[in-house]
């Protein structure tokens, strides 16, 4: 039985889907013995060849003894239509179950080993528990635990995510992505930093509240770089890109520095700092700022000193310059109260906030006035923190 037209066929639907020609020709192989099983007169056995250079197809039937072992085998291709029509239904149910079978196969193969990768993707479907995102050549979940808090995701949206699981199971590849990860802010930038991609500038940290607000502390290793200045961009362009992306999100940038005084009043910005005692042995920092400056380094619900905090993997206290003459017995004076690094400035729980970022394409600060609203805010919840030497949070 020779069939070349379906051989052409064959070789056109492998190079549409993407697949080996071996790949459609053993489920062409498995179609024809089923149908060969539905033939009158065939044997229970059965198994099948197929030239690949010229199409012609054989049957050979078998006789099998209790253990399965083959003990008789003779030709017997079935000859007229009926067998070549029962064999092309044959063949489109079995195609259909390989190609699906190797397209898994293909996606897991180009996305494994790509955890941490930047990809960009299209919305299908949104519901509370997840996202579906076409990535072009694949589909990925976004958990809803990975989504941005009260970010308003629209079918057709076109995001970018970073993926954080490559899974093979049984029903396919599963690509699970992330836009929380603060991993995600370092592949943004990196695409907007060109001295980042070459190495003269790197991220040592990165702090993040989702939705809120990130702090990323960089460092040139070329002396005519300025770091900070080249995350940042021309009047702000480079990073207006992040904070686009991220949906507003605000971004500071801050420059590291050996001296871990200098780096934890510059990660507090925008307030102003008077003094840093550090105790190396406890890790933590003790913080002196003036009465006005207090609420604004604090932050809303104490989000700029959590997240200085993790960035630093120091624990901050930040007191006021004015003490008061009286105090009543049981009753901490303002500003008391360290910002640890526990769970309780997770990224899963992050804290709202008023205060722009230092990077802002906007290059505006909180005012005296915003900073005097919050001024009973001034215990300080705790905030995790992770030390400047992780690159990983």
């Amino acid at each position: 039985m020779k069939l070349d037209t379906m051989m052409e066929a064959i070789e056109v639907l492998a190079r549409e889907r993407g697949v080996g020609v071996d790949t459609i020709l053993d489920a062409f192989a498995n179609a024809l013995v089923a149908a060969y099983k539905r033939s009158p007169g065939a044997a229970e056995e059965a198994r099948v060849t197929i030239d690949p250079e010229s199409g012609e197809v054989t049957v050979y039937a078998q006789e099998l003894d209790e253990d399965g072992n083959v003990t008789d085998e003779w030709e017997d291709t079935p000859e007229g239509e009926a067998f070549g029509r029962i064999a092309a239904q044959s063949f489109k149910q079995v195609m259909q179950f390989k190609l699906r079978e190797a397209k898994r196969e293909i996606v897991y193969e180009m996305y494994e080993g790509r955890e941490g990768d930047l990809v960009t993707g299209i919305v299908q479907q949104v519901d509370y528990r997840s996202v579906i995102l076409d990535l072009g050549d694949a589909e990925a979940i976004l958990p809803g635990s990975e989504r941005i808090p009260f970010e308003r995701l629209e079918r057709g949206n076109r995001v970018k995510a970073l993926i954080l699981e490559v899974r093979n199971e049984p029903k396919g590849a599963q690509i699970v992505v992330s836009r929380s990860h603060p991993d995600l802010v370092r592949r943004l930038l990196e695409l907007e930093v060109p001295e980042l991609s070459d190495g003269t500038v790197e991220i040592v940290n990165i702090a993040r509240e989702p939705g809120h607000r990130s702090k990323i502390a960089v460092i040139s290793h070329d002396p005519n770089v300025d770091p900070k200045g080249a995350c940042v961009g021309a009047r702000g362009s480079r990073v207006r890109q992040v904070v686009n992306e991220l949906r507003g999100e605000k971004v500071d940038v801050v420059q590291w520095r050996d001296d871990i005084a200098q780096f934890i009043a510059e990660a507090l910005g925008p307030a102003k700092v008077k003094e840093v005692r550090i105790d190396e042995e406890e890790k933590t920092a003790e913080v002196i700022v003036s009465e006005h400056q207090l609420s604004l380094a604090i932050g809303k619900e104490g989000q700029n000193a959590r997240l200085a905090a993790r960035l630093s993997g120091y624990k901050v206290d930040i007191r006021s310059d004015v003490e008061p003459a009286v105090e009543e017995e049981g009753t901490p004076a303002k500003g008391d109260g360290p910002v640890e690094n526990d769970a309780a400035g997770s990224e899963e729980t992050p804290a709202g906030s008023d205060a722009l970022a230092e990077g802002d394409a906007s290059g505006t600060e909180e005012t005296a006035a915003e900073a005097t609203d919050d001024e009973d805010a001034v215990d300080v919840p705790a905030g995790a923190g992770v030390p400047a030497t992780d690159e990983s949070e």
